[in-house]
């Protein structure tokens, strides 16, 4: 079993090797975490394009020496010509989940980057934080299977959109694994930011080329949308288990449900072993209990009817617990949430880590790609729904539901560890199978990530709703769950529908430990 990396001055991990090779060059450089993190995030839009790009979201945990905990939000919210009237008049009865229509809410990511700077005291210029991304951009990064194996399963409803048969195909098919894709108009952008400052994506002219771009395409976003937006420094949401103290974002994101799922389980996990039956069906059915939660009340904060923090309460938590049937499933399904992403994280030589998650929502988004910018747009608003009654109901200025959410914990014992993972209801799951076997029960962090994972529900572009089971669990484990009423499915040893876990853990003595998820493209790079 692959081990741990160990490190005692800075470490980062990501899903491709490139980003974590353009964050570990700034913290060479002098940077800090934050800033490594931002040379990261412009990169992997580069180089993992069908996951993110710079048109969509992001969202940070940050633990500070000085500051502590915070959380910056970086969602766009819906265009001032978002209405459901709108929408109506074009025929729609319900959002598109591709085409300029989907592209219905401002692109946050390069806005929580911007905040993510402002609250530290950097040293580097922003133009050596793009510099790995424009170099990418201009000369060309060699496209990974992983892009090649997602365009074409989605091509033929992407081909058709603004700008993306230009952008991920050649002559009609997707571009090869391997060869080099290069994104003229996006490293123009790049080298535009780095030269003029990150403000210009929404008040200067990159914004105003989007924004006359997209309302020439049909989108509902206009310029005042783009200039009126700005990331916001927010409190996270926290919740104590046994192993110490969990953090994850306030809504709109599904970080309610991360930390729900860990605090449900950490009351019924009594005499559970790693990997054995009553671990993965204990998190299995706290999964059911705070999807439930999340599916009925979570959306834009101002607009929320519950408090999010009441249902991290004891006698909430505890409510839930016993709802749980220690040997039985309970039915399902639940509505299923889609969503692709990256997760990344990072830790300095001066205690600071960054837990950081940026997305286009599906694959490759929208599909639309701008050609004065080469930025492609998230289809995040399509989650949005045409009926006035329900918790997502869409309106202009609105924030979408977002399944994004980094993960922080402090432990007991002192240790700071950031983790995270990628793929809509896979991502709060995967989170509690790499905490439980590292915090809980003691795994090696490696081995916490490398070792089979399970997800309730749909993601990766598979309408299946089943308990997906990777073939490298114990066949005994299997059968247990198949009679405890389960409808498991069993997937290949290493699937990319459990999604793509990282992690990284600095001790009291400042060693730094670090994993990356074998299913990726992805390393940890440290020094």
């Amino acid at each position: 079993m692959l081990k741990s990396l160990h490190s005692p001055r800075g470490m980062v991990t990501a899903p491709h090797h490139a980003a974590s090779q353009a964050g570990l060059a700034v913290l060479r450089d002098g940077g800090n975490a934050v800033e490594a993190m931002v040379a990261m995030a412009s990169t992997i839009a580069v180089v993992y394009p069908h996951m993110n790009t710079i048109g969509g979201d992001g969202f940070w945990l940050v633990s500070d020496p000085a500051k502590g905990v915070y959380a910056i939000d970086a969602c766009g919210r819906s265009g001032s010509e978002a209405t459901m009237a709108f929408y109506k008049d074009r025929g729609c009865e319900a959002i598109p989940s591709r085409g300029p229509l989907a592209a219905n809410t401002v692109a946050g990511a390069v806005s929580g980057w911007m905040a993510a700077l402002e609250a530290v005291k950097g040293r580097l210029p922003v133009s050596r934080l793009l510099a790995d991304a424009a170099w990418y951009a201009r000369n060309g990064t060699p496209v990974t299977a992983n892009q090649v194996s997602y365009t074409g399963k989605f091509q033929q409803e992407l081909e058709g959109q603004p700008g993306f048969a230009k952008t991920y195909l050649t002559d009609g098919k997707p571009h090869a694994a391997g060869s080099l894709q290069r994104f003229s108009a996006l490293a123009s952008t790049l080298e535009r930011l780095a030269s003029v400052g990150l403000d210009d994506f929404y008040r200067g002219e990159i914004g105003a080329a989007n924004a006359s771009e997209l309302a020439a395409l049909g989108s509902p976003v206009r310029l005042e949308d783009l200039r009126a937006h700005r990331a916001q420094v927010v409190k996270p949401l926290s919740v104590k288990v046994g192993a110490g103290e969990l953090f994850n974002m306030t809504p709109p994101t599904q970080g309610l449900a991360s930390l729900m799922i860990l605090a449900i389980f950490d009351r019924i996990r009594a005499g559970a072993k790693v990997d054995s039956f009553e671990h993965v069906h204990g998190l299995v059915e706290a999964t059911k209990q705070a999807f439930i939660v999340r599916n009925r009340h979570i959306c834009d904060p101002a607009v929320m009817k519950a408090d999010p923090g009441s249902f991290l309460t004891d006698a909430a938590l505890a409510e839930r617990a016993a709802a749980i049937d220690p040997a039985r499933a309970r039915p399902w399904p639940e509505p299923p949430i889609k969503g692709d992403t990256v997760w990344m994280g990072a830790a300095d030589s001066e205690g600071r880590m960054v837990s950081y998650i940026q997305s286009v929502y599906w694959e490759f988004g929208s599909g639309v790609v701008l050609s004065g910018t080469g930025v492609g747009w998230q289809n995040r608003g399509s989650s949005f729904l045409l009926d006035p009654a329900a918790h997502l109901a869409l309106a202009p200025g609105r924030k979408p539901f977002h399944t994004l959410n980094p993960a922080l914990a402090r432990l007991s014992d002192g240790r700071t560890m950031v983790y995270g993972n990628m793929g809509g209801d896979g991502q709060p799951q995967s989170q509690a199978a790499v905490f439980s076997r590292f915090a809980m029960f003691g795994d090696d962090l490696q081995q916490a990530v490398t070792k089979p994972r399970w997800l309730l529900g749909r993601t990766w572009g598979t309408m299946s709703v089943s308990l997906k089971v990777e073939s490298r669990l114990d066949a005994a484990v299997i059968d247990r769950l198949k009679a405890a009423g389960h409808d498991v499915e069993v997937i290949e040893a290493f699937s990319d529908f459990v999604g793509h876990a990282g992690a990284l853990v600095r001790d009291g003595a400042g060693v730094i430990s670090g994993a990356a998820d074998p299913r990726s493209d992805g390393t940890v790079a440290g020094y």
